[in-house]
């Protein structure tokens, strides 16, 4: 759980998370509640409130006798009645997010009762939706990657952390009361052109200025994908992963996503 959405919530967060946490109203004690450990919003609000549900965790940090352990190389989920396990590099798509999002299908689906052959083969032919970290084209080295669901921050900070290679990001759009010191450190590490996609980029300007070696502006996606094959080099990732809304230039980041998909397959017809 992290700040998404606040300019719906009087810009607080607390508003978001009591909204959020109205998932509890209506279970009981035979309900299971599956949530994420290491979430220091979640946690605090857990310590404040009383749960009635049964309770699985999930944590990427410690070994759990019921709920789902992370490590560097397994997924390991235990219930009362059943355990299952499964390697990461197993998992149909990379990604420490993506591996909390297939221990939560886990752990639902063991709670109820399904059976691990069954979650293996779930897991084994799950294809992931367009707009997620979805590749779109390679261009002679540079990869263009399509993750325009990521309309905030905390999106963001995940997909950075799916790639090793020097990033060529692409952000910008309707602002939701982003805070971007989640994402600078990754962002100053990893990021060698920032590219501001959006109808006001000023505090994505203003926030980012001089913390990475080049920031350019544009309103145009063509442009945007231009500049990501020019600044580009064999080995660069070019993603999109804009943090914000996308109504100021497009229908919906289905519509962002599929325009940037489209003008690098021309791109990459054209230069082919």
């Amino acid at each position: 759980m992290t700040p998404d959405h606040l300019d719906r919530y009087q810009y607080d967060f607390q508003q978001y998370i009591d909204s959020k946490f109205r998932i509890l109203q209506n279970m009981g004690p035979a309900d299971t509640f599956i949530y994420w450990q290491e979430s220091e919003a979640i946690a605090q609000e857990l310590g404040k409130r009383t749960i009635i549900p049964q309770t699985l965790p999930v944590s990427t940090h410690t070994q759990l006798a019921k709920g789902v352990s992370i490590t560097d190389t397994q997924l390991i989920a235990r219930t009362a009645t059943q355990e299952f396990e499964i390697a990461l590099a197993d998992l149909p798509i990379a990604g420490t997010h993506n591996a909390l999002n297939a221990s939560c299908a886990v752990l639902a689906a063991l709670s109820l009762e399904v059976s691990n052959e069954a979650i293996r083969e779930g897991l084994r032919t799950f294809q992931n939706a367009p707009h997620r970290l979805e590749p779109v084209g390679e261009l002679k080295g540079i990869r263009f990657i399509n993750d325009s669901k990521a309309t905030n921050v905390d999106s963001v900070f995940f997909a950075l952390g799916s790639y090793a290679e020097p990033l060529i990001l692409i952000m910008g759009g309707v602002d939701k009361g982003n805070d971007y010191t989640q994402i600078e450190s990754l962002v100053v590490e990893k990021v060698k052109v920032l590219i501001c996609l959006g109808t006001d980029n000023t505090k994505l300007q203003t926030f980012f200025n001089g913390k990475i070696p080049f920031i350019l502006e544009t309103q145009h996606i063509e442009q945007a994908v231009a500049w990501g094959y020019e600044y580009g080099t064999a080995g660069d990732v070019v993603l999109l992963s804009p943090a914000c809304a996308s109504f100021d230039l497009f229908k919906n980041y289905e519509d962002r996503g599929n325009q940037f998909r489209s003008q690098v397959q021309q791109l990459i017809q054209k230069n082919s």
